[in-house]
């Protein structure tokens, strides 16, 4: 399956993105979804069978999507798109257009790689933002992830409040393409490897 798009990290090389194979990526996604590093994604009890049925659910959701990371051309890291308008905080915030919201997971590994999690939510944002339509991105972390907050505020997240949701309590925050811009020091070079990838509606 081809990449939709493609970034190179200035320290660790090429990233890229496809859309996920619901069933083909489901070993895999349930592996790093039951991983106890992966606690905050609510999988960890899901078998493998569980686990296809939920990305073929994103993959037929008229407003959400799912996509697999590689970095140098290995699976490392999963990306989750969707429309806050109609999904994870349908009423919870003031939504407006050009709105898209994100969730991003990297693949466990016992040799971490200094800086990897950052270039993966780089490259994830800098993808929502590759298209103009994005204005700005939406995430609601578990206010329990404080490891996420801190690489949310790096790359240039502003803390809106919490919002409760049925399954956790949840620290909104949004990200504007000029404080994106801002944080990483410069306008990141990607680009999209494909046209046919477009926001939500």
């Amino acid at each position: 399956m081809r990449p939709v798009f493609t970034r190179r990290d200035p320290r660790l090389g090429e990233f890229a993105l496809r859309p996920v194979d619901p069933d083909a990526d489901a070993r895999l996604l349930h592996r790093w979804m039951t991983h106890p590093k992966a606690v905050f994604w609510l999988m960890q009890d899901a078998d493998v069978a569980q686990v296809a049925r939920e990305y073929r659910r994103i993959a037929d959701h008229p407003h959400h999507d799912a996509y697999l990371g590689h970095w140098r051309g290995e699976p490392a890291f999963l990306a989750e798109r969707y429309d806050p308008a109609h999904v994870e905080l349908v009423g919870l915030y003031e939504a407006r257009p050009g709105d898209v919201g994100m969730h991003f997971l990297c693949a466990p590994t016992d040799a971490p790689v200094h800086g990897f999690t950052r270039a993966v939510i780089t490259t994830v944002v800098a993808w929502l933002f590759a298209d103009p339509a994005t204005r700005r991105v939406v995430v609601e972390p578990d206010v329990r992830n404080t490891a996420v907050h801190a690489l949310n505020a790096a790359v240039g997240f502003e803390v809106v409040g919490t919002v409760a949701k049925p399954e956790k309590d949840a620290l909104l925050s949004i990200c504007t393409r000029d404080r994106f811009h801002a944080a990483t020091g410069r306008r990141d070079p990607a680009a999209p490897a494909s046209r046919t990838d477009g926001v939500p509606a």
